[in-house]
């Protein structure tokens, strides 16, 4: 039995791998990638590497091997990810994997927003399918702001249609720590669960603006623009008309509080507070 990330190079992929060494022998842990050069510091760890790709589903039947432990780290290309995860999850199902847990989103079944649909879907499949199943429902991700500092510094504003919405988001870190404990953790104490993965704290825009302010000494405001107004702004901006809308979609979804959500799962899951939004600012600055 091995437990095995696809995705694995990826930012989440690569800080569970992280994780996962710090928990079990390297032997034990099974990367899933396009690309072997890419992965040959996981290599040179003494993990195992598998070559497979989402979009060729020929290449994921030697991915998986029986009573392996799989998380299945969703795909990045929106309007394509239904039919790759169907890929991981019939090669998942073929091979008789003991655990396929998936990196979801915040609410699941119950999450209205464009950007939900294909997980929605995904976790259907993977019910249809009959395998032991953990459905991580990740919540915002605070990098999701922070790798987008540049514009704000620039500019001066962070600009949303979001309202006074509030975002309990947690640091990608924090997600991967709870992946690697569901991974490594007793299986009875996981299978067939799903965890509402957030932060602990909820915040507003106006005060993330406030903190990069605080910490950059900048004046930093938070401008809540109407949708349509965002939409123009992201796509002169050079963002893609169908990308735009799902980004402005969120914002939207925000303001009527659908990721601030506030469940403890995962500070439960990882056994520590999650990672504060000024933390990671504090770390996104220092980078920049």
């Amino acid at each position: 039995m091995s437990i095995v990330v696809t995705g694995a190079t990826g930012q989440l992929g690569r800080l569970v791998i992280a994780d996962l060494l710090t928990r079990v022998p390297a032997e034990s842990v099974v990367a899933v990638v396009r690309d072997k050069a890419r992965a040959a510091d996981l290599a040179e760890r003494g993990v195992e590497l598998r070559v497979a790709d989402y979009s060729a589903p020929e290449t994921l039947a030697g991915a998986f091997e029986a009573g392996d432990r799989v998380l299945l780290i969703s795909g990045s290309e929106v309007g394509q990810r239904v039919a790759q995860h169907r890929a991981v999850i019939d090669a998942a199902k073929a091979a008789g994997v003991a655990q396929l847990a998936y990196t979801g989103i915040l609410g699941g079944p119950a999450a209205d927003f464009t950007l939900a649909d294909e997980h929605k879907a995904t976790e259907e499949l993977i019910l249809a399918s009959g395998l032991p199943y953990t459905f991580l429902r990740n919540g915002w991700y605070t990098e999701n702001y922070t790798a987008n500092l540049a514009p704000v510094l620039a500019h001066g504003a962070v600009v949303a249609n979001a309202g006074e919405g509030r975002v309990a988001s947690a640091s990608r870190a924090d997600y991967a720590a709870a992946a690697a404990a569901v991974l490594t953790g007793p299986a009875e104490e996981h299978l067939n669960r799903a965890y509402e993965l957030s932060g602990d704290t909820a915040w507003s825009l106006a005060e993330y603006a406030a903190e990069v302010a605080a910490q950059t000494g900048r004046e930093i405001t938070y401008s809540d623009v109407p949708a349509a107004t965002h939409l123009e702004i992201l796509t002169g901006a050079g963002v893609p008309q169908a990308f735009a809308e799902i980004l402005v979609d969120v914002d939207r979804a925000i303001a009527l509080g659908a990721l601030a959500l506030q469940t403890g799962d995962l500070a439960r899951l990882t056994g520590r507070p999650t990672t504060p939004i000024a933390e990671t600012i504090k770390d996104a600055l220092a980078a920049s």
